[in-house]
């Protein structure tokens, strides 16, 4: 049973607005109450005692009223991937490097083996093989952190993608605790290669924006795009303008979830304008940035700060374009609702794609289809 069913209704209205990663500010704003209003109905010094009050609430939220009430309980987790998460828990807490604990049989893999061995983990992750991915990782961190310490120069890129793909698959699976060890190993080791760091910041953004630091999610994306920025944009950029352009776009999706219009408008213009040099087809440092890239993120934008008109027909826009296609199967399949077609894995192994599915599965004019997938999942 979801724990917050036993908490009194204001405690589960501040559990859900976390979920929601809403500050007490914008969703006072969008209900049209004051953020103190809000604070006491939290604490417990106010009651909810309307109908139309946790209506209004639920539908922010967007969670049935029932919710509030502790009649109901979340969708549903993902199963059958646990043991697997604990298994990269154990991997991330050996330190058999600075401990010098024998690696046993296994011989030391060269650095380019590793390289190999992580850009398939990436190919994986990014066709929605979440379950692939989690198998692979325990031994391929390992592997990484060995390669690096016999040959720090050769091993450091390879090592710093593993911990990169390590966090992105934990933020998928809703473990962002963990994915903050990862990224925090990928930060420290790229440390003094500002390529690498911009790299690495991009799982940051991811993590911080998992873990509702929002603030400090945009402020960081900004000072790792404006030093990995060229300071004249040529020929052979396209590489340090897809991270700034990526990392621009983190920063536009964390101001607004904290409902910042400006900022948003303004840091998606300015990916917009690198984007363009960049073009559409590209996968640089495994980001996938380009001008539909940047199209996605406007969609995604407008959904946050409340803009359902807007973001329908940025929706039905982006998907024309033939540059959505080239996109990650991940990144389309992380988008879009209906996921089950495309990428499994990202309904039936991704909790936030699971409670997405049951929300949408709830309405009186739900698909058939997604109603007959939730039933089959459980979730609802």
């Amino acid at each position: 049973m979801d724990s917050s069913g036993l908490l009194p209704v204001g405690r589960r209205v501040a559990y859900w607005r976390g979920r929601r990663r809403l500050s007490q500010q914008v969703f006072a704003d969008r209900l049209g109450k004051s953020k103190s209003w809000v604070d006491k109905i939290e604490r417990g010094v106010r009651t909810l005692d309307k109908v139309s009050t946790l209506q209004d609430i639920a539908a922010v939220l967007r969670i049935d009223p029932a919710v509030l009430l502790g009649r109901d309980t979340r969708p549903a987790e993902a199963t059958g991937w646990t043991a697997d998460v604990t298994r990269i828990r154990v991997a991330l807490s050996r330190y058999d490097i600075p401990l010098a604990r024998p690696a046993g049989s296994r011989p030391v893999p060269p650095a380019g083996q590793v390289a190999r061995q992580v850009a398939h983990a990436w190919t994986t992750f990014q066709h929605a093989s979440y379950p692939q991915v989690v198998a692979l990782l325990p031994e391929l961190l390992a592997d990484a952190e060995r390669a690096h310490a016999a040959d720090p120069a050769a091993g450091r890129e390879p090592l710093v993608e593993t911990y990169r793909v390590t966090a992105s698959l934990l933020v998928k699976l809703a473990a962002p605790e963990l994915a903050w060890l990862a990224v925090d190993r990928a930060m420290s080791t790229a440390t003094d290669d500002p390529v690498l760091v911009a790299a690495a910041a991009v799982q940051l953004g991811q993590v911080l924006r998992a873990s509702g630091g929002m603030r400090v999610a945009q402020s960081a994306m900004l000072a790792a795009a404006y030093r990995i920025a060229p300071p004249v944009i040529g020929r052979d950029v396209s590489r340090e303008l897809s991270l700034c352009g990526t990392l621009l776009l983190q920063a536009a999706l964390a101001a607004a979830t904290h409902g910042d219009d400006a900022a948003v408008a303004g840091l998606l213009d300015e990916a917009d304008d690198l984007a363009t040099f960049v073009g559409d087809g590209h996968d640089h440092h495994r980001t996938g940035f380009g001008p539909t890239a940047v199209a996605v993120a406007r969609a995604a934008t407008a959904v946050e700060l409340g803009d359902a008109h807007g973001a329908l027909a940025r929706h039905e826009e982006v998907t024309r374009r033939d540059g959505w296609r080239w996109l990650p199967v991940e990144h389309r399949a992380a988008y879009l609702v209906d996921a089950d077609r495309i990428a499994p894995a990202e309904i039936r192994h991704r909790p936030a794609g699971r409670e997405a599915l049951a929300r949408v599965a709830r309405e009186p004019d739900a698909p058939t289809a997604l109603v007959r997938l939730a039933a089959t999942l459980g979730v609802g």
